[in-house]
């Protein structure tokens, strides 16, 4: 009895939280967005990092993506304003589960918050940004800053495309550098080189 409980033990064990996703990893696909009225969430975390990362990012959405529907932070904020029964935590999603595990399908609650979302705005699609960060210098690889985002159906809780991009080489107070990573994540869910 006591071998088995260790091996069952040692299962959990291995079972246990994957690291940090890091640049360039990435599931499944990105689909067309084209068409599609697509929620646009606050940058949920920053680590080390200067700057506003949600107005990079809107700023890079709306740049490359000007015949997208999207529904950015501001809208969301303002129609959550009109409707405070909604409940829904914009800034301070509970979006961890995204650093410590692969996701498939989002439960509850945040699951809830997206379903009161698309009833609110009508959007199909949120693109959740869990984190900006910067990835510090190493010896193989300048430093840069990070982008960890999720695109998800807000009316079944599907993670259709999961992913970290990566700006240009820069430092963590670099403008330039958290602006690049924001382009670079507007560009990978967009589909463009």
């Amino acid at each position: 009895m006591r071998s088995l409980l260790a091996v069952a033990a040692l299962a959990l064990c291995a079972c246990g939280a994957n690291p940090h996703p890091g640049a360039g990893s990435s599931r499944g696909a990105v689909p067309d967005l084209f068409g599609i009225p697509v929620m646009v969430l606050p940058v949920q975390a920053t680590r080390w990092l200067t700057g506003d990362a949600t107005a990079e990012l809107v700023y890079a959405l709306r740049t490359r993506g000007q015949a997208m529907r999207w529904l950015m932070p501001d809208t969301l904020r303002s129609r959550l304003a009109r409707t405070p029964t909604m409940d829904v935590p914009l800034e301070t999603m509970p979006v961890g589960i995204f650093l410590r595990t692969q996701v498939d399908r989002l439960g509850d609650p945040m699951f809830g918050y997206l379903r009161r979302l698309n009833a609110l705005t009508g959007g199909k699609v949120a693109l959740i940004p869990v984190e900006a960060r910067y990835r510090p210098a190493t010896a193989e690889r300048p430093g840069a800053v990070e982008f960890v985002a999720a695109l998800v159906s807000t009316e079944s809780g599907r993670v259709g495309w999961f992913g970290v991009v990566e700006g240009e080489p820069g430092e963590a107070s670099s403008g330039r550098a958290l602006a690049s990573a924001a382009d670079a994540l507007a560009r990978r869910i967009l589909r463009q080189p």
